[in-house]
């Protein structure tokens, strides 16, 4: 199965050098000198990393088929993927496992469908279809998430009131309308 460890970002000065928008654990491993990594779309590559840097957390590749600048910003955008195994790590999902799950609420009520994932600053985010045609966020975190059966073809949400769209926008708190204001 291909797995996205990255996307090639904005190019680096002026031989090559591009910035990676990193998905893997593992990018010193990903990304050591020699590697070589396939492309989607497969007309980018293959690639060979020749040189490679961590500076402050983002991560910097050059390519021994990538000479300039020029040929570094035509890259941009393009997934480096390599073949892996299914995952056997509890609470570790790839991207394509999630997709197609049925999306449902605590009480077995059908929300929607997932159709993606999306990597948030903060963190993972499902994409949701909602049943009635609204493409929803849901912040992929275990108190909100808190059942992914990739056998069962299902994940559980438990979501604050107003993330879906099918439960219309949140209320904000008029002065006058709590409990414990007096009239």
């Amino acid at each position: 199965m291909e797995l996205t460890v990255a996307t090639v970002g904005r190019a680096h000065g002026l031989r090559g050098e591009v910035g990676l928008d990193v998905r893997t654990d593992t990018p010193a491993e990903r990304f050591a000198v020699g590697a070589v990594l396939r492309t989607r779309p497969a007309s980018a590559g293959p690639l060979t990393v020749e040189r490679t840097r961590d500076l402050s957390g983002r991560w910097y590749v050059s390519f021994a088929q990538v000479e300039d600048r020029s040929a570094a910003e035509a890259l941009r955008g393009v997934e480096l993927v390599v073949e892996v195994e299914e995952s056997d790590e509890e609470d570790a999902w790839y991207p394509h496992e999630l997709a197609g799950l049925r999306a449902e609420r605590t009480d077995g009520t059908v929300v929607g469908e997932v159709v993606g994932l999306e990597h948030l600053p903060a963190q993972d985010a499902l994409v949701v279809l909602e049943t009635g045609g609204q493409r929803t966020l849901v912040p992929f975190v275990r108190a909100i998430v808190p059942v992914v059966d990739v056998p069962g073809g299902r994940v559980v949400l438990d979501p604050p009131q107003g993330l879906l769209a099918a439960d219309g926008p949140a209320e904000e708190a008029r002065p006058g309308t709590g409990p414990t204001d007096e009239g």
